[in-house]
């Protein structure tokens, strides 16, 4: 028996720590505050997905006709031109990211992140940097993390801090869906020094560059495209998002 099996087992045994997110005991403390089953209860987003949103399409025949968007994509046009996402935000994932953003449990970033970077490996392939969605000073100081960030530092490719959040605006999860692209118009900006640092003399601050925006959890999208739409605006070639849950309106068929 190895020292990390002695330990697992002695703090299963002794203090008996609940999953996060079922909270059935954790027979190895050690690897997180989520246990096995639930991590093998993620039902991932199975295809066909809009490539902007990953939002569900009907069928095949619906996403060969409408070149893969979503109506909601068709209707606005996006900043962002890629887009995936572990799973639908419900059920055991839901848990997950709760016990991550809301419980403090940093340890399930790093498995959250890996699922992320497998079900994203399009989106990831050939980015320069990545993006996370920043938090207002005030919510991150009393939160004392990013969740975004955390996940971010899981995906591989270099993580740059190129926003900022100017306005403190009430949570997405509060608004209507009609509202919340209105809740965040103007609330974020480039972090122009750390932009700086990555440019080359006399070209835009993001020229060339393939950026793809991290976050938790994407619902209308909006918080998403504010965010790109500040990136593209300053040079960015391509904006795309990988979130670790989707919510999702509609179901393939």
């Amino acid at each position: 028996m190895t020292l990390r099996t002695f330990v697992n087992r002695t703090l299963a045994v002794v203090f008996q720590p609940p999953c996060a997110a079922c909270g059935e005991p954790v027979p190895r403390p050690l690897e997180g505050a989520i246990c096995d089953a639930c991590w093998s209860s993620l039902i991932p987003l199975r295809p066909p997905l809009c490539v902007r949103c990953a939002e569900p399409l009907p069928s095949w025949r619906a996403a060969t006709l409408t070149a893969l968007l979503c109506p909601r994509c068709r209707r606005s046009p996006r900043a962002i031109t890629r887009a995936a996402a572990v799973g639908a935000f419900e059920g055991a994932l839901r848990d997950v990211v709760h016990a991550l953003k809301y419980g403090g449990r940093r340890s399930v970033a790093p498995r959250l992140g890996t699922l992320m970077q497998a079900a994203g490996r399009e989106v990831l392939a050939g980015a320069d940097l990545l993006v996370p969605v920043p938090l207002h000073r005030r919510r991150e100081w009393s939160r004392g993390f990013n969740q975004a960030r955390l996940l971010a530092a899981s995906l591989g490719p270099p993580v740059a801090d190129l926003l900022v959040r100017v306005r403190a605006t009430p949570p997405q999860a509060d608004l209507p869906a009609a509202r919340r692209h209105a809740n965040v118009r103007g609330a974020f900006a480039l972090d122009t020094w750390q932009a700086t640092r990555r440019a080359g003399s006399g070209r835009p601050p993001l020229s060339s560059l393939t950026l793809v925006l991290v976050d938790d959890v994407a619902t209308t999208g909006a918080t998403l495209d504010a965010c790109a739409r500040v990136l593209a605006e300053a040079g960015a070639r391509e904006v795309r998002a990988i979130t670790a849950a989707r919510a999702v309106s509609a179901r393939p068929r």
